[in-house]
């Protein structure tokens, strides 16, 4: 299968990997004002890996030529963050074709949707079958360009689901090689809710704030930065976005027992769960506040989730209080982000309304 990856950060090196590896021809791009991976995979004509995945695998092309990446792709996948998806799919418009499918890997909150209305698709439109996927595959780092450590390729509790949903399957069985443990989520809705990194990512940051500013970063995230008391703040949030899910009709599970699924964790808990669990081992903490921590976990997830919430009438006081505190801290107001419930289009809908626009 031909297939096109746009991004070509730690993320999408991983996933140009894994589909190469597994014998696809992959192009991968990435915009002019990121060179240095383009570059060095252009050079050597592949990626290596080390770790969870290893090996080299050929990349047939690598360059910032967007229409000769995805011009006879049959499957594109965008792996960034949240506020890459608009300037991806913008990109990927004019070249877009019916039959083409795309993911947005992940889909941090309303990814899906946010491609959708930046490439002029309408909601229902299946012409172009646009799915996310609730999380990133890999816990990887570039250690150099063209070069990744992969420390986890899940395994367990990765979910990917459609827009609109019915495409779900099709979409699945296109990657069932590299993913055969992957599952459907019932909606976007459920893959956007179901997002851990927005409910762990800003308590952490907020509760070691001082530190980080302190030391830039100089400690260890998990092991060092969660302790009791922090993860009694991030459960909280947790619980707040599993009432949204049921609010919304999604069944939304709690983050430390997707986290056992996915391999990340080898206990349930919020404490000691996160801090001893051995994908997050020797995870160092950002080196500054200004920093997608914030800026993507609550600008774009937070603010999402918070929005599904007055949508359907759920309070979210430790899930707001984590928004505005953040936005205190910062001089900036998060809670104006740019996915919201309202800014995709979905206002007004009640929860059986928006199952059935989304099916």
């Amino acid at each position: 299968m031909n297939v096109a990856v746009i991004g070509a950060g730690n993320g999408g090196c991983a996933v140009a990997f894994d589909f190469a590896n597994h014998g696809h021809a992959v192009s991968l791009f990435d915009f002019e004002n990121f060179p240095a991976a383009i570059a060095a995979v252009a050079a050597t004509g592949g990626i290596s890996a080390e770790g969870d995945l290893e090996g080299f695998a050929p990349i047939v092309y690598s360059g910032h030529d967007v229409e000769k990446a995805v011009a006879d792709a049959e499957l594109i996948l965008l792996v960034g963050p949240s506020y890459s998806t608009v300037p991806m799919a913008v990109a990927c418009r004019p070249f877009l074709r019916p039959g083409h499918t795309v993911i947005v890997c992940p889909g941090s909150c309303g990814g899906a949707l946010a491609f959708k209305q930046a490439a002029g698709l309408s909601l229902r439109d299946d012409s172009v079958v646009v799915a996310e996927t609730h999380t990133l595959p890999y816990g990887v780092r570039v250690t150099e360009p063209g070069r990744i450590h992969v420390g986890l390729k899940l395994r367990g509790g990765l979910h990917l689901a459609a827009l609109p949903a019915s495409g779900t399957e099709k979409v699945l069985d296109m990657v069932r090689d590299v993913y055969p443990d992957m599952t459907a989520g019932a909606n976007v809705l459920f893959t956007s809710l179901q997002n851990s990194n927005p409910i762990i990512h800003p308590c952490v940051t907020l509760a070691n704030a001082a530190a980080i500013e302190r030391t830039a970063g100089d400690f260890l995230f998990y092991e060092e930065g969660i302790t009791p008391a922090v993860a009694r703040l991030i459960e909280a949030v947790d619980r707040d976005r599993v009432a949204v899910g049921a609010a919304a009709g999604c069944r939304i599970r709690l983050d430390p027992d997707n986290g056992v699924a996915q391999g990340y964790m080898t206990e349930p808990s919020y404490y000691p769960g996160y801090m001893t669990g051995p994908a997050f081992k020797g995870v160092k903490a950002q080196p500054q506040l200004d920093h997608r921590y914030f800026n993507e976990d609550v600008g774009y997830g937070l603010v999402f989730m918070q929005s599904v919430g007055r949508q359907f009438g759920v309070p979210t006081p430790s899930l707001d209080a984590v928004v505005h505190i953040a936005s205190v801290m910062m001089g900036r107001d998060y809670s104006q982000g740019p996915r919201t419930m309202a800014s995709l289009g979905l206002a007004g809908y009640s929860a059986s309304e928006l199952t059935e626009a989304l099916s």
